[in-house]
């Protein structure tokens, strides 16, 4: 269709779009099925969008009204290519528009309709439509038109030709990819002047970001050269992605870009040029393939992109790389082929600057339920911005965080209390802190009613609306109709199909999406890709990015890739340890429960009949045997109190952990802060077990050091340390919080066996090596120096009782050993840990 005129009457509106039954009919796929209005108002001829899909576009912004003036051209779907309309006067109050399609903009029109199979289908397929057909322009009020049918082959991937002016053939990285914006502003440089970057008001350029050091940086022009000095700032200065050393300086060429917050610097001439992101920025993804170990592809050839504003819905069978897909359109996993674009800079290449404009919502709540709302944001937005932000910084953006998603009248209840569309809110307020402006979501309608789905897909419609760019991961189809593109994921890690969500189901042959899973999962081994790439859905929407070879980029080094601390070592530590005590203070039961065992186990010791101070008179000799077994109990009872408490802690906040180390987190900030509150809480336990279990003993009358109760206790307590250790070790070694149980009880028990107290152990090859790695053994052993067990207990040799347990010499020194080996033991796990909690942080940021 080379063109069409109406002549429209002034007297009545007219309908657009490819409804058949509209008045305006415009049969290209980009338009939506009852697109725009057009009436007139007394002036002069507006268009009304009516929510359309792919939007409509005056001088290539997308706008929801615009006037029909001569001259003036209006597109559809696309705002270089899409259907355009013009106006001409012909006469003063009844214009003729005229639509035009050129065969140039339009290549599937030019080449003709390619022969293609339809999507295997169901068995119930009329014997005549089991041949390969003609595809038909999709209509989405006739789905049923096109039947589908069992392949008798595999549709081969037609390869294209890269048109002119391809999208995706932008250059990946630097300042290429400002060459079609305009600076937000410009300021002016002189030579030896110093231009200081900021968020105070006393500085010659002012950012109003949180994300920006109070005095961030500075511009220096000194001899024709010109120069950027970072200021000691929290969140860091890029030139060109990668980070400037704290305090550091370098000199900037004319095609360096500079980042800081949300805003970029590029010096041309004597001019200094701001671009600040706003949140309208295109992403896109070309040829992305994962492979693993043993060279399977897990995804394959992934190419698409979206514009700025758009809401994209990833959907597709188990097993078809969605998670995947969105590690590594996050970075989380970077592809071993391909490129990820964020407003076409290399994601990969300068992951350390964009990662802090990327919010990720994992499908588990990345937040602590115990907290209220307010306090857990509190928390977050302290870890997340500068050290140097006022409280009342933090505070206003949390408010203005929750207002935006009507979270305000919820913010002093628990996030347990909320529902969980709510909770969903929630864990997207915290990503929101930061103003992102690409968001990732995975599965966030997973176990939600259809009511709540519809309620977060309207959320992130909203997000998007509002300027950003959202990509969801779902299971659930009832409210795809919101996005604005549909990425279809096959079996084995494929793009199926791409393109406006309300045109999908035609393009499959299917009226629904359970039929469409179905075939799927029945020709696993069918070409979906290829069928996909002979589709002339695939030549509207990525063709021409598709057409653009990846660029071989150098990836920077680990250290390069990863994220700045937005506070200090000292501030994260002190702010992880005060939520860790709010966290464990908002739970009562846990509390009572960690009170109550060390008490029970306490009371379980005095049941023995024994004093520790009874010692072996002359022959015949009386030995105190159960002073031996009443250190058992309190050991093996502060051995399982102390694990118990820390069994479960790193395996319940894996997903918070993961998602806030990519924040810019210390690992060890993290994992020192566990140790210190669960280490007092260990040593409360420790306090109350010797209390209660020496209240009713005779203690001998002098110790090694000091009091011979403090010495014990310092044993106990040192126990419970290491076991505490032991625990975490545990629990960053499980996958899941049910396997943690088995775990703990076995750990028990074995102490129980290593003691020492039950058999012999010193002089047995072999056992006693392997005793040596057990906590118990040197609890007991540096106990029974102080209680001086070696002679009060019988010997295991009755003709040789001097051969004693070697621990258990009566003396200060092996009593400080046995301590000092024991904490030994602790400190070994607590590294221990620090090398297995790599194992859950994003690869991108492994060393």
């Amino acid at each position: 269709m080379n063109g069409r005129t109406w002549t429209l009457d002034p007297s009545r509106s007219y309908s657009l779009g490819r409804d058949p039954q509209g008045d305006m009919v415009i049969d290209d796929a980009r338009v939506s099925w009852r697109h725009a209005s057009i009436a007139w108002n007394g002036r002069g001829w507006v268009l009304d969008d009516h929510g359309s899909t792919n939007g409509t576009y005056v001088h290539g912004a997308r706008v929801q009204q615009a006037e029909l003036t001569p001259g003036t051209p209006v597109h559809l779907g696309n705002a270089t290519d899409g259907p355009r309309l013009n106006v001409s006067a012909a006469a003063a109050q009844q214009p003729a528009v005229a639509h035009q399609a050129h065969q140039a903009q339009q290549p599937h029109q030019a080449q003709g309709h390619q022969a293609q199979q339809a999507w295997p289908g169901a068995q119930q397929a009329p014997a005549q439509h089991q041949q390969p057909q003609q595809y038909q322009q999709p209509q989405q009020a006739q789905p049923h038109q096109q039947q589908p049918f069992v392949p008798q082959q595999q549709a081969q991937p037609q390869h294209q030709q890269p048109h002119a002016g391809a999208a995706g053939a932008q250059p990946a990285g630097g300042h290429q990819g400002y060459n079609d914006r305009s600076p937000t502003t410009f300021h002016q440089i002189a030579v030896g002047r110093v231009m200081r970057i900021g968020r105070a008001l006393d500085n010659e350029l002012v950012v109003s970001d949180l994300q920006v050091s109070r005095h961030h940086a500075e511009f220096r022009s000194t001899g024709g050269r010109f120069e950027i000095h970072d200021l000691g700032s929290h969140n860091g200065t890029y030139v060109n992605g990668q980070p400037l050393a704290k305090s550091g300086s370098a000199l900037l060429g004319p095609n360096d870009i500079v980042g800081v917050g949300h805003s970029t610097f590029r010096i041309v001439g004597d001019r200094l040029e701001e671009f600040v992101d706003t949140g309208e920025v295109s992403f896109s993804a070309r040829h992305l393939t994962v492979t693993v170990d043993g060279g399977k592809q897990i995804l394959k050839d992934v190419t698409f992109g979206v514009p700025e504003k758009s809401l994209i819905g990833v959907i597709g069978p188990s097993g078809s790389g969605k998670s995947t897909l969105l590690k590594a359109l996050t970075g989380y996993r970077p592809a071993n082929q391909g490129d990820v674009l964020y407003d076409n800079r290399n994601l990969y290449k300068q992951f350390a600057e964009l990662r802090q404009r990327i919010g990720l919502v994992p499908q588990d709540d990345i937040l602590h339920k115990e907290l209220k709302v307010s306090t857990a944001l509190k928390y977050a937005a302290k870890l997340r911005f500068p050290g140097d932000t006022a409280e009342s910084e933090r505070a206003a953006r949390i408010d203005e965080v929750l207002r935006e998603l009507k979270l305000d009248i919820h913010k002093d209840k628990k996030i347990t209390a909320l529902s969980g569309g709510q909770r969903k809110r929630v864990s997207v307020a915290l990503e929101l802190l930061t103003k992102p402006s690409l968001i990732f979501l995975d599965e966030p309608t997973s176990g939600l009613d259809p009511g709540m789905d519809r309620d977060v897909m309207q959320l992130l419609r909203g997000l998007a609306d509002d300027g950003r760019t959202v990509l969801v991961v779902t299971h659930s189809v009832a409210e795809l109709s919101l996005c604005d593109k549909l990425l279809v994921m096959a079996p084995g890690g494929s793009v199926a199909y791409f393109g406006p969500p309300d045109e999908a189901l035609n393009f499959f042959g299917y009226q629904t999406w359970a039929d469409v899973f179905s075939a799927f999962e029945n020709y696993r081994d069918y070409d979906w890709a290829g069928r996909w790439k002979g589709s002339q859905h695939y030549q509207l929407y990525a063709a021409d990015l598709d057409a653009v070879a990846p660029q071989q980029v150098a990836m920077p080094t680990p250290q390069q890739m990863m994220p700045t601390k937005a506070q200090g070592w000292g501030d994260q530590l002190w702010t992880l340890i005060r939520r860790y005590v709010s966290v464990i203070a908002s739970d009562k039961g846990f509390m009572a429960l960690m009170l109550m065992l060390p008490a029970v186990l306490g009371i379980v010791s005095t049941v023995i009949p024994a004093k520790f101070g009874l010692a072996p008179p002359t022959p015949p000799h009386r030995f105190n045997g159960p002073a031996g077994t009443i250190m058992l109990i309190l050991a093996v009872g502060m051995c399982f109190s102390g694990a118990a408490n820390s069994v479960r802690e790193l395996i319940k906040e894996r997903v918070i952990y993961e998602r806030e180390r990519a924040t810019g987190l210390s690992r060890s900030a993290y994992l020192m802060s566990k140790v210190i509150v669960l280490g007092f809480i260990t040593a409360i336990q420790g306090v109350i077990i010797c209390a209660i279990g020496f209240s009713v003993r005779e203690l001998p009358a002098e110790g090694l050091f000091m009091s011979p109760a403090v010495e014990i206790c310092i044993s106990v307590i040192a126990l419970g340390f290491t076991s505490m250790m032991f625990g975490l070790v545990i629990s960053s070694l499980v996958k899941t919080a049910e396997k943690t149980m088995p775990l703990l009880v076995m750990f028990a028990i074995v102490q129980v066996v290593f003691t020492g107290i039950l058999f012999q152990i010193y002089d047995k090859p072999g056992l006693e090596q392997f005793a040596w790695l057990m906590p118990s053994r040197w609890a007991i052993a540096a106990a029974g120096t102080t209680l001086n067990l070696g002679k009060l207990m019988a010997p295991w040799d009755p003709e040789h009782p001097e051969n004693t347990d070697p621990l258990w010499d009566h003396t200060a020194g092996q009593w400080t050993l046995d301590v000092l080996v024991l904490l030994v033991l602790g400190i070994a796990c607590g590294f221990a840990v620090q090398r297995l909690l790599r194992r859950h942080e994003p690869e991108v940021m492994r060393k």
